[in-house]
């Protein structure tokens, strides 16, 4: 595995959607047994069939339904039976936030009090979705705070790799791009031109998130590491 070959903690994504509780369980249990010991719980997005979420049936239909089956593992709380075992599971739960607002909140007010609820039951840190203004960052990690959600709030970086991303992105994850961004993109010739584009916009991003603070930065490869690692090398 990832974690015992190079040390690294493998964080697997745990979905409500597509999976019954049962299976949930088990899946953890294998994550356990395995010494994965970092989770991150997410509701997930609609099946490809769907236009909106459906939850699975005999599934969760909130993350913070999983949350709460994760916290209930760890104290040795299964679905149908109490398992006598010393050795409980010690999952350490990440979940969502989005500084722009997930796409079916009615209001970020709302969006936060769902994310407040997701802490309160037992998340230990937040991951957020792509951004690429730094500000609307800033604003959620404030917003949050004035919420009372405590817990760490990691910055979500996506650098732009192609033009099409200009208006992929906000159709998919319904999130602003920058206009400078967007101006420096359209200028492209081509998209080897755009992929410099986004790891110069990643690295400055980086570079003012790690001066303010943050506990740390992930990464959205999406399956492509040559930009990531170029932009680690320049921020680390």
């Amino acid at each position: 595995s990832i974690k015992h070959k190079y040390e690294v903690d493998t964080i697997p994504h745990v979905l409500c959607g597509g999976f019954t509780k049962e299976e949930t369980e088990y899946l953890l249990v294998d994550c356990h047994y395995l010494g994965i010991d970092n989770v991150m719980a997410l509701r997930g997005d609609a099946m490809k069939d769907e236009k909106y979420f459906e939850p699975t049936p005999g599934g969760h239909t909130y993350a913070s339904d999983l949350v709460t089956q994760i916290r209930n593992l760890n104290t040795g709380q299964y679905l149908h039976e109490v398992i006598e075992t010393d050795n409980c599971s010690d999952f350490c739960i990440g979940v969502a936030g989005y500084p722009e607002k997930h796409m079916e909140a009615p209001s970020m007010q709302t969006d936060l009090k769902w994310l407040k609820k997701k802490v309160d039951l037992g998340a230990h840190y937040i991951v957020s979705q792509m951004f690429f203004d730094n500000q609307k960052f800033f604003d959620f990690v404030k917003a949050a705070r004035e919420m009372g959600i405590d817990v760490p709030i990691i910055p979500g970086i996506k650098p732009i790799a192609v033009k099409r991303h200009l208006h992929l992105l906000p159709q998919v994850f319904r999130i602003d791009l920058p206009q400078d961004l967007i101006d420096a993109v359209e200028k492209c010739r081509d998209n080897k031109a755009v992929r410099q584009v986004g790891i110069e916009w990643a690295i400055a991003q980086s570079k003012e998130l790690k001066e303010a603070g943050v506990p740390v930065l992930h990464y959205y490869s999406m399956g492509k590491s040559d930009n990531i690692r170029e932009i680690a090398r320049a921020v680390f």
